[in-house]
């Protein structure tokens, strides 16, 4: 069947329930201006924060093979989605790995939680929490029984640094392993998240311009905008932050703010700069 190639924006889910716009709500759209005789569906999509690649298929069979490839990649330690991020902050080493196990967990709750339903990509792809009232935090050394009972889940993303310029960096991700959040929680323990993560870049502090890494119940759970006086600077009056924002704000130094031309009052704008660009097909 044929295979068709097409780029999505960050914010455009791939599912989606009736009369809400999703890539899947579009696809009748696009066979008719295409003109293909035969249904599209979707094989591999990137979650629904995420921008870029997104691959379909005319062909039911075409779909599901090329969906089990995918998983049967990552089972041969291959990586078959090359991923692009923007991210504040360098990382110390040009490239390397961040392997750690991911688990799900209640926000104020130690508890871990064994599924949840999430708003994820398609065909295997990192996605994200969304939906959920669970946040995907990082288990470094886990034990044997909460992976075999499936608590835990051992993941890996190997990266690379491409180019870096005013302290934010360009990376190439590569995960080895599906899980929501991954690519975000992996940056941040990086301590680079990735530019637009307002959920997971509060768990990134700094003392002196030094980063540290955060823990679920200790990193800041409302809006923080750098003032003049930098980190812990005051100002005469806060920013008015609109209601439909997030209820969490990632945090940019004026200096950023003005590269990208956004005011305080414009960052909930800012989408996540996670970008995938590239599929190995067999």
């Amino acid at each position: 069947g044929a295979l068709l190639a097409l780029s999505k924006p960050p914010g455009l889910p791939i599912l989606g329930r009736p009369g809400d716009l999703s890539l899947e709500a579009l696809l009748p759209a696009l066979r008719r201006r295409l003109g293909l005789a035969a249904e599209l569906h979707v094989v591999k999509a990137p979650a629904r924060e995420y921008s870029g690649l997104v691959l379909l298929s005319s062909c039911y069979h075409t779909t599901k093979k090329l969906q089990q490839f995918f998983t049967s990649a990552r089972c041969r330690d291959q990586y078959p989605a090359t991923y692009r991020a923007i991210t504040v902050g360098v990382p110390a080493e040009v490239e390397g790995e961040i392997s750690t196990g991911l688990c799900w967990q209640q926000q104020g709750d130690r508890a871990m939680v064994r599924g949840c339903w999430w708003a994820g990509g398609h065909g295997g792809t990192p996605g994200s929490a969304e939906g959920c009232a669970l946040q995907v935090v990082p288990v470094r050394a886990p034990g044997r029984r909460s992976l075999a009972r499936k608590d835990v889940k051992s993941t890996l993303t190997r990266y690379r640094v491409l180019s870096a310029a005013g302290g934010c960096a360009l990376l190439q991700l590569q995960p080895r392993t599906a899980f929501p959040e991954q690519l975000q929680v992996h940056l941040t323990l990086l301590l680079c998240p990735a530019l637009g993560d307002h959920k997971n870049s509060s768990r990134v502090g700094r003392v002196l311009g030094v980063p540290f890494f955060l823990s679920l119940e200790t990193a800041p759970t409302r809006t923080q905008v750098h003032g003049q006086g930098g980190m812990g600077g005051t100002s005469a009056q806060p920013s008015v932050i609109p209601l439909s924002c997030p209820l969490t704000l990632q945090v940019l130094d004026e200096e950023l703010l003005s590269r990208l031309r956004l005011s305080p009052r414009q960052l909930h704008h800012l989408p996540l700069h996670i970008h995938l660009q590239e599929l190995v097909l067999p």
